[in-house]
């Protein structure tokens, strides 16, 4: 065997020992060193969707766990359907199976997303396989992923839709995965921009059709569930949760700690809306064409931006976002490396995550100035993230690009 072999064979053993011993760590974390707020939100998933049938699903709450904010179930009925069957198994079985299903798919996010900067074929070679079970291990300690493992949330299998709907060749199966996944957690029918930018209109009916079709099955099983989470829930992102809060990190929540107050839906947070969709708009001409992840990336930032309410958990899409900014079409454009080392060190570190460490209330939104700008990290990034894609965008071909990214091995690791 050739040594350059050799050692393709021996950082790809190296990778999936991280790999194993992370998942191992995980698993050991939830089981055996419990505390109130591991798996919380599985907790609520199982425990709360039991009540489907009974017509108590919105009014049950668990303040066993959070005495500070006693957890509703706050995801659509067509999650609570496809939740119902788990409060039948022993949790602990849950917890396993939750865990380990939360780690293939982030795999798949980290695969497909080396699929869409290097191509299918590329994936093939050692190299690029070592460099996706590398980044899963490692990006099992990344902040979104980490508090995802932590809490139980559904985050992962989220993004995970998305990515598959990117990826897809077929109309019908993109337009079914943003509507499932719309159906489960509302969110991801923002990737639905993602085909009116790729003038996908009918994987833009399909997702509509399919959405409506979680409602319909819901409303012929739970009329009344249903009806009240549509009709009356929807618009109350309070029941979610303080959006004053330092780990909501969308753009509602950010401008609320400047402001000292919550801003709600007013001039203001329309204005940063808008500023943030032109943003996002020429930021997308800006990587023309063929640069999928780019411009699904894109639309995932920018509805974790406009929405009410997006724990720093919720922010899944920055595990490809990293990838992209260190193997993608622009990573040799000027202030790339920047860019990668900001994302890093935001997720590394968690900066959301820390400062929710020593907020002395969640309900409490006037902090200090200082600390309302650091808890900004998320909001602030994205919008320089977006503006520096204006700027450099058009310098780079995404073509070229990616077919020069296959004359080099990956590096596993950041």
């Amino acid at each position: 065997m050739r040594p350059k072999v050799r050692a393709v064979n021996r950082r790809f053993y190296l990778a999936a020992a991280a790999l194993g011993i992370s998942v191992l760590g995980r698993l050991a974390w939830a089981l055996f060193f419990p505390s109130k707020l591991i798996l919380v939100d599985l907790h609520v998933y199982v425990e709360g969707s039991a009540h489907l049938f009974d017509g108590t699903l919105y009014d049950w709450t668990d303040s066993s766990r959070s005495p500070q904010f006693p957890l509703p179930f706050t995801y659509p009925p067509f999650a609570a359907l496809l939740l119902y069957p788990l409060h039948f198994l022993p949790f602990d079985l849950v917890a396993v199976g939750w865990i380990l299903a939360t780690t293939a798919a982030l795999f798949g996010i980290v695969w497909i997303a080396f699929e869409m900067i290097v191509g299918r074929a590329a994936m093939r070679e050692q190299s690029w396989r070592t460099a996706a079970v590398a980044w899963t291990a490692g990006g099992m300690w990344l902040e979104p992923v980490r508090s995802t493992l932590d809490y139980g949330q559904v985050n992962v299998f989220i993004v995970l839709l998305a990515m598959l709907a990117a990826r897809s060749t077929r109309w019908w199966v993109s337009g079914l995965l943003v509507g499932l996944g719309a159906g489960i957690k509302l969110t991801p029918a923002v990737t639905g921009l993602y085909f009116v930018a790729r003038r996908q209109w009918f994987a833009v009916v399909a997702s509509a059709a399919a959405f409506f079709g979680t409602m319909g099955l819901t409303y012929l099983l739970t009329p009344k569930e249903t009806h009240r989470f549509y009709g009356e829930l929807i618009n109350d992102p309070h029941r979610i949760g303080p959006v004053g809060s330092v780990i909501n990190q969308s753009l509602r929540g950010a401008l609320s700690r400047i402001a000292g107050h919550d801003i709600g839906s007013g001039l203001l947070w329309k204005s940063a809306v808008l500023v943030t969709a032109v943003l996002a708009f020429f930021a997308w001409r800006a990587l023309r064409s063929g640069d999928r992840l780019g411009l699904l990336l894109i639309v995932q930032l920018f509805g974790m931006m406009v929405a009410p309410i997006s724990w720093s958990h919720h922010w899944i899409c920055l595990v490809p976002l990293v990838l992209w900014l260190r193997y993608g079409p622009l990573r040799e454009a000027f202030g790339a490396r920047l860019m990668f080392a900001y994302w890093m060190f935001n997720t590394v570190i968690g900066i959301p995550f820390v400062l929710g460490t020593i907020q002395k209330s969640m309900w409490d939104i006037s902090r200090p100035w200082f600390l309302s700008w650091l808890g900004a990290a998320n909001s602030i990034g994205v919008l320089v993230l977006f503006g520096w894609m204006i700027v450099v965008g058009r310098r780079v071909s995404p073509v070229r690009a990616a077919d020069r990214s296959l004359e080099r091995e990956p590096y596993p690791v950041a």
